[in-house]
């Protein structure tokens, strides 16, 4: 409506017409009734002339006097008669126009395409027009039991109440967009405006309210502004969109350097090949069917559904992170990644789905892609710089050969091809048997005797035995830390068994394995090491799982759940490298361990360090309050172990007593150890 229909419209609600009719009608009798007085009073003037006791005897004067007055009285009395027949005539007129104007506003209401509603300060309805049904569904009587907000959305209606309170109290109402339920259940978008009406007192004390359905047309603005970032032929976001996203990562990374990203640039090889020989309807399915792939195929917890680093901005949940740039190209923004090489393994996925033969009119269509990849880590600030790289890389991968794959960065490249080789030579060295398993002893600070071992794994490569801190990482990243760890736990279940047969003790020899956080949360872990206890005959109570700190006290439901499997065995737990995580106390109590492991980082320099003697001398105190043994890893000189038996601690382990060895040199030291002391262990 317009605003001289709106004000028309104000004026002449429903309640202000009634309102109008009843001043009228009030004004009318207090005319007529005034008149009648009036009337009255003048002809009893008159009569009263006639009155007998009036007529005696005057003079002649007294006579034309008083037909003067009559003739006054009766002129008064007709003048207060025209009076009143020109104030009812004017008060018929009043209410003619009322009526009309009742007449065009029920006209007006009626056939306006507009909802129009009056609503009292409670916000109870007064009134609303016809147009609900035609537009909402609702009719009068669904309406009349249900307060004006009701069908509002949730979220919509704090600022709707406000700007009603705000036309209430400034007299002028503003206009606003909000969402209505539909009687089918469905939202629509309603355009707003309400007009207040002062009562007498000049108090607002009813609102005006005038909607318009506004849904197709905030439809067709959505989809002009959907259209405008996305690409007509596969609907993923176009360029202008991704380079936002790329510009808003970019910006990002340079404020927290703990958040890393990547670029993927893909681009179809020998895409114009499918467009000469089957056409170009041909090649928009075949694009078309890309897109979907790549969709459904990068898996979204891949790209951008990681834990966040910290203090890095929650991005928004409807972020786009594959578009569709033009032509036979593709991008794909790896958000968040813990490591550039994400970026390498995300590109093989994509190169190996894209692999898989697509068909288009009936017709099998094998392509490949090059992909060119650019990281986080570059000095640009600008998204377009960065997507250049990308492309850079993309044409190098093109020149040297299909189904390539290059890094913009030099040195990314180098570290993604170590990193990619690493993961290959594990895969390999598994298959082919090349990690072997070394032992260090555990040692009683009380007997010192051979208690038992700790199990780790070492990797036999052609140039020597390489270190654990070299490969393990990579390992348990990529779950080659499972097969790895579970050939360890048999071999050193099968060794333990072997020197238990051959070194009698009481109590017996114990063996030591580490749990990693991928085999955590394997949910056969219990089974598979009851699978190589009952196969090597190691009794369960001889075997001792370490678990790190920040594992064991985590997910306290999670974590309690396998633990309690793990128990349930019969074998026994261990915390390792106790004192770096976040322990809760009462989560400890709470647990079911057996032995806390004091880390190294403590015990190497407890000698020269009061502070670091405390922290151990606490840890000692608190296992065994809560009933724990103690083993002190990383024990190298003869005064940590003099400490440590000063301050109860039960066990070491350490260079003190031995490297790390096979279980050849294991044998000798047990052999050495039959009934030495710690002292002749050492070596």
């Amino acid at each position: 409506m317009d605003q001289q229909a709106f004000q028309q419209v104000s004026q002449n609600s429903p309640e202000a017409i009634p309102t109008q009719m009843r001043r009228i009608e009030g004004r009318e009798w207090w005319l007529w009734g005034f008149a009648v007085a009036v009337t009255l009073a003048l002809t009893l003037g008159i009569i009263s002339f006639t009155f007998p006791w009036l007529n005696r005897e005057t003079d002649g004067s007294y006579w034309f006097d008083l037909r003067e007055w009559v003739r006054g009285l009766a002129a008064l009395v007709l003048l207060f008669d025209f009076y009143v027949v020109y104030q009812h005539l004017q008060l018929h007129r009043i209410r003619r126009q009322l009526a009309e104007r009742d007449q065009l506003f029920q006209l007006i209401s009626e056939n306006a395409a507009d909802m129009i509603a009056l609503v009292d300060s409670d916000g109870r309805r007064l009134y609303n027009s016809p147009a609900y049904l035609k537009v909402l569904g609702y009719s009068p009587e669904d309406l009349k039991g249900t307060s004006s907000i009701e069908q509002i959305h949730p979220d919509d209606r704090p600022r709707v109440l406000k700007a009603a309170e705000k036309a209430r109290l400034s007299g002028h109402g503003e206009r606003m967009e909000y969402r209505v339920r539909h009687k089918d259940g469905s939202w629509r978008t309603l355009e707003s405006t309400a007009s207040p009406i002062r009562n007498a007192r000049g108090q607002t004390d009813k609102l005006v309210i005038v909607n318009r359905d506004i849904t197709e047309r905030k439809r067709a603005e959505e989809m002009l502004a959907h259209n405008a970032f996305h690409d007509g032929l596969t609907n993923l976001p176009n360029r202008t969109l991704f380079l936002d996203r790329l510009q808003h990562a970019l910006t990002l990374s340079k404020r927290h350097s703990n958040y890393k990203f990547a670029v993927l640039l893909i681009d179809v090889d020998e895409f114009r090949i499918v467009n000469d020989s089957l056409g170009h309807s041909a090649g928009d399915e075949l694009l078309i069917q890309i897109g979907q792939r790549l969709k459904d195929g990068v898996r979204r917890a891949d790209m951008v559904s990681r834990p966040r680093m910290g203090g890095v901005p929650v991005r928004p949940a409807n972020d786009d992170t594959l578009a569709r740039l033009g032509g036979d190209e593709f991008a794909v923004l790896l958000d968040d990644i813990r490591d550039p090489i994400e970026a390498v393994r995300v590109a093989e996925r994509v190169q190996a789905e894209l692999a898989s033969p697509f068909v288009v009119n009936q017709q099998e269509i094998v392509i490949s892609a090059s992909i060119g990849i650019a990281s986080s880590i570059s000095p640009h600030t600008q998204a377009e710089d960065l997507l250049r790289d990308a492309d850079i890389a993309m044409y190098r991968a093109k020149r040297a050969g299909r189904a390539g794959c290059e890094v913009s960065d030099t040195a990314m490249h180098a570290n993604a091809v170590k990193r990619l080789r690493l993961e290959t030579d594990l895969r390999k060295a598994l298959d082919q048997g090349e990690f072997r398993v070394y032992y260090q002893p555990i040692v009683s600070l009380q007997t010192g005797k051979i208690a038992g071992f700790e199990a780790l794994t070492r990797w036999q490569r052609p140039e020597g035995i390489l270190s654990p801190i070299e490969f393990i990482a990579v390992a348990e990243e990529t779950g080659i830390i499972i097969p790895m760890n579970r050939q360890l736990l048999r071999e050193a279940c099968q060794h333990l068994r072997s020197w238990q047969s051959e070194f009698p003790s009481s109590p017996p020899l114990t063996m030591s394995v580490n749990i990693t956080s991928r085999e955590f949360a394997q949910p056969d872990l219990a089974s598979e090491i009851r699978k190589s206890l009952e196969q090597t005959g190691v009794d369960p109570g001889c075997l001792q799982l370490e678990i790190i700190e920040t594992i064991a006290m985590g997910d306290a439901e999670k974590s309690g759940h396998v633990l309690a499997q793990l128990k349930a065995l019969g074998v026994r737990l261990s915390i390792d490298d106790f004192g770096t995580g976040y322990s809760s106390l009462s989560r400890l109590r709470r647990i079911p361990v057996d032995t806390l492991k004091i880390d190294r980082a403590f015990i190497s320099n407890m000698d020269s360090d009061p502070e670091n003697r405390e922290i151990v001398r606490a840890i000692i105190m608190l296992a065994h309050n809560l009933g724990l043994k103690v083993v002190a890893e990383g024990t190298e000189t003869e005064a940590h172990i003099d400490l440590l038996k000063q301050l109860n601690c039960e066990m070491a382990q350490g260079y003190f007593f031995s490297r790390p060895a096979d279980d050849q040199a294991m044998l000798r030291l047990l052999a050495g150890n039959r009934s030495a002391g710690a002292a002749s262990v050492g070596g």
